[in-house]
């Protein structure tokens, strides 16, 4: 069955972007600083080919079946054009949607709703979860079943936060050194 797994950079103080992140400067100031790991894009619409243990985690990365996004994530990413590696991509959105930017963009009215029929999309494969505001709801219903950290020996000082005051126990499953980066892999334990 799949699984919603979280990917996410971020700086050893906690933050996902650095501040003023917004559209057209989505990870904010010193923001791309958390994507170094992933190296130049290889290919048209970012395509990625980090070395060793880095190519390793992004080959997982791009086999998820589908993707659920916080909706400020994607309009910060500019939607990605309307595509994610080629498979659905569910936006959890209050009040009225916009137009979806491709067949690939289903706008859905809540997370429970998006994680559910990203599950039945995705098959066999696990669910890619984008967004802070985004995995703190999903931790809080229950629907985010694990966490890849990609942590960056940086300190950001200021920016957008990846977790917010709730209670999470976690279990650490993975770690892998590569230049750059510290890849964590967690499961989100049960809470009790």
């Amino acid at each position: 069955m799949a699984k919603s797994v979280l990917y996410m950079a971020m700086s050893l103080d906690g933050f996902i972007a650095g501040p003023e992140d917004g559209p057209g400067n989505g990870l904010g100031n010193g923001g791309l600083r958390l994507h170094e790991w992933l190296g130049e894009p290889v290919a048209g619409y970012p395509h990625f080919d980090p070395p060793g243990v880095s190519g390793k985690v992004f080959a997982e990365v791009m086999r998820t079946g589908a993707v659920v996004v916080g909706r400020k994530t994607f309009d910060h990413a500019g939607h990605w054009d309307g595509d994610h590696h080629g498979v659905p991509i569910f936006v959890p959105t209050r009040g009225t949607a916009p137009e979806p930017q491709s067949g690939w963009v289903h706008y859905v009215p809540d997370v429970a709703t998006a994680m559910r029929e990203a599950k039945a999309a995705a098959g066999a494969e696990d669910v890619m979860v984008h967004g802070a505001a985004l995995a703190q709801s999903l931790l809080r219903e229950g629907l985010l079943d694990e966490l890849e950290i990609q942590l960056i020996p940086v300190v950001l000082g200021d920016g957008r936060r990846l977790f917010g005051t709730d209670h999470v126990e976690l279990e650490l499953t993975r770690v892998l050194d590569a230049p750059g980066v510290t890849h964590l892999h967690y499961r989100v334990l049960p809470s009790s």
